[in-house]
């Protein structure tokens, strides 16, 4: 349960120290007198909360940022404790793939096991004398296989945490069709095949303390029945091939590390759900595997902690793993012929959290639901994963809200940048008892790209929501070097360019006052390179190589000083609430920029949004997501001349994200 503020971030305490009452300050213990309490630190989205009777501040990372300490506590203990989570890697594509295996885990928290009893828990770290700046990378998911070459999924990135970084590697990714499993934090599955290929190894690099377990592995088995192994994840390995009717090839689960609050369902912010347990807070689960649907298989399921299950819909691709957990993406099945393009999912992107003892108290917040952080007299719930924001009988308030929904995926080849999540904010009146659900919009997926021209549009972002209040996912990139439109949304996405432009998407769709977002631009079709960015939540969006739309500043109530992003100028920094911007931090909802065939794509808009994709040489494809948790639009993909099959992704949209602010 998150505490309750008055002029400090604590609103009272419990004086374990001073004879003269609870309501003193005492050596060690927190108070509207300004005692002294817990180390201080910036960076991050904040949640503070108890376990009873100690408060503990955690700091989540679920973008790359800085973790700076400024000074140490004179009274408390000023140690340490961390989770670091890589992304996960790929499903494989085709059919019959491995699923991607989970992002390594690293912590110092204790008490964190593997299914097997071992210990995860690594060495205490203790802060130094401030200033010190911790340096917090994220890692991104690997992209799931292609349906043709390349068939293995991608690895997933690593993160890292500290001056003298810890490192946490990415994922290996799946395989497909006669492949072994590629290694990494966790090693990702083997396809299934005519010979024995083994599931990739896990804890790769090595770690004293395991970081992950290997795939599953696949026997001389491929008959029509059979599906890949399952990846493999920070609890257990991935299952081996098996035939359809069993249900193995599962992903490996992965552990539960309660550092960012508490495990009730309260709590919904970090990590994923356990359904055993209806717990949160569970990372690192390997993909399921994917499967030859003569008939259609059941679902292979991904592990717990964020794992991607297949699909068993032949040519349908496999689940991505989840936003924040390092989960594995599931394979991709097939039943033959055309049938066997599928595409894996994309693995789960990583996490950092760091959380230490500020105090001792006994008051709670008025109020339940996300990260609970306090700022200049108010409490702010910050939800970046759905939930319940759940108020008391006795709650009766005028909150202050901001919505954001999730924004569109760019365009492959040479494609349009997606639009950002729709933007809206206000007051409401609540009053108790009232438990109101609060649902965060994905990011749209990226459009394929093949050099043939056969490739997609990106995906339109989800809706976010709360209290009734609905913001409108981003419109997605149009494009597939042709003149397809962008979709319409929160704020439209790009057209494409060819032959003739493709219009831009509308923004503010469906209508509100005041408008949610601004229309995406047209393609270029005097020169055939230029895609149209994504509109932006205060800007419309611009041509490439020009911006995309920019989004907007958050309000003054949430910009919470200890919970700002880490330095730098670009859209993709960020690390706490939204990203850099014209005039400072906090800036979210920025459109995606459209890719450039001849020149540089455009820059994404500030607040969050991934900048388009380079050509004609950019064979590794610089097209950027969206930033998780601000609603910005995903960049265009372009494709190398000659190149081959397959190249010019578009990059997925941001996810959304709801406040709530009122007086503590």
């Amino acid at each position: 349960m998150g505490i309750r503020c008055l002029n400090n971030p604590l609103s009272s305490y419990l004086d374990a120290f001073s004879n003269t009452g609870t309501d003193a300050a005492g050596a060690g213990a927190v108070g509207p007198a300004g005692a002294p309490q817990g180390l201080t630190a910036t960076g991050g989205v904040i949640n503070d909360y108890t376990l009873g009777s100690e408060v503990y501040r955690a700091h989540i990372f679920t973008s790359s940022g800085t973790f700076d300490v400024t000074a140490l506590s004179p009274s408390l203990p000023n140690n340490i404790e961390y989770l670091i989570v890589a992304g996960g890697g790929g499903g494989g594509g085709r059919f019959q793939s491995g699923g991607g295996g989970a992002g390594g885990l690293v912590t110092n928290l204790p008490g964190v096991t593997n299914n097997a009893g071992d210990s995860l828990t690594g060495s205490a770290l203790v802060a130094t004398a401030g200033p010190t700046s911790y340096a917090v990378t994220i890692g991104a998911g690997g992209l799931g296989g292609p349906p043709a070459v390349n068939t293995q999924g991608e690895p997933g990135s690593s993160s890292s945490f500290g001056p003298t970084p810890i490192v946490a590697s990415g994922g290996g990714g799946g395989s497909a069709f006669q492949e072994a499993g590629l290694p990494g934090g966790s090693g990702g599955g083997a396809a299934c095949s005519v010979s024995n290929f083994a599931g990739g190894t896990g804890n790769t690099p090595t770690l004293a303390i395991p970081q992950g377990n290997p795939g599953g592995s696949s026997t001389p088995a491929y008959v029509s029945s059979y599906t890949g192994g399952g990846g493999g994840g920070a609890g257990e390995a991935g299952a081996p091939d098996s035939p359809a009717a069993v249900n193995f090839s599962t992903g490996g689960a992965g552990v539960q590390v309660a550092i960012a609050g508490p495990t009730a369902t309260t709590f919904t912010g970090v990590g994923a759900l356990n359904p055993s347990n209806n717990q949160y807070q569970y990372f690192a689960g390997g993909g399921g595997a994917g499967g030859y649907a003569t008939p259609a298989l059941a679902t292979k399921s991904g592990g717990v902690g964020g794992g991607g299950p297949s699909n068993p819909v032949a040519g349908d691709p496999g689940v991505p793993g989840s936003f924040g957990t390092g989960g594995g993406g599931g394979g991709s099945t097939g039943a033959g012929g055309s049938q066997n393009l599928g595409v894996g999912g994309n693995g789960g992107s990583g996490i950092v959290v760091v959380r230490y003892q500020i105090g001792v108290i006994r008051s709670t917040a008025k109020a339940t639901g996300g990260s609970i952080s306090f700022h200049d007299g108010m409490t702010i719930h910050t939800f970046t994963h759905s939930g319940t924001f759940a108020a008391p009988g006795d709650f009766n308030e005028t909150v202050e809200y901001v919505i954001v929904g999730g924004g569109g995926g760019g365009a492959g080849y040479v494609g349009g940048g997606g639009g950002a999540g729709g933007y809206r904010t206000g007051t409401s009146s609540i009053s108790g008892p009232s438990p109101l659900a609060v649902v965060i919009g994905s990011g749209g997926f990226g459009g394929e790209g093949a050099s043939s021209g056969a490739a997609s549009s990106g995906g339109v972002g989800g809706d976010s929501s709360w209290n009734s209040l609905v913001s409108a996912g981003g419109g997605f990139g149009g494009g597939a070097y042709a003149t397809t439109p962008g979709g319409d949304g929160g704020s439209g996405g790009g057209g494409g360019v060819g032959p003739n432009e493709g219009a831009g998407g509308s923004g503010n769709t469906p209508p509100v006052s005041p408008s949610q977002g601004n229309d995406g631009a047209a393609g270029n079709p005097a020169s055939n390179d230029g895609a149209g960015g994504g509109g932006g939540a205060g800007a419309v969006g611009g041509l490439a190589p020009q911006a995309a739309g920019v989004g907007v500043q958050l309000p003054a109530t949430f910009r919470n000083p200890i919970s700002q992003p880490g330095p730098g100028t670009g859209p993709q920094v960020g690390g706490g609430l939204g990203t850099p911007g014209p005039s400072g931090s906090y800036w979210v909802a920025g459109g995606g920029g459209g890719a450039n065939y001849n020149a540089d794509g455009g820059a994404g808009g500030a607040g969050g949004g991934g900048r388009g994709s380079s050509g004609p040489t950019d064979v590794s494809n610089t097209a950027e997501s969206g930033v998780e948790s601000t609603g910005g639009g995903g960049g265009g993909g372009t494709v190398a001349t000659g190149a081959g099959v397959y190249v010019g992704r578009g990059r997925s949209g941001g996810s959304g994200i709801v406040l709530i602010a009122y007086p503590s």
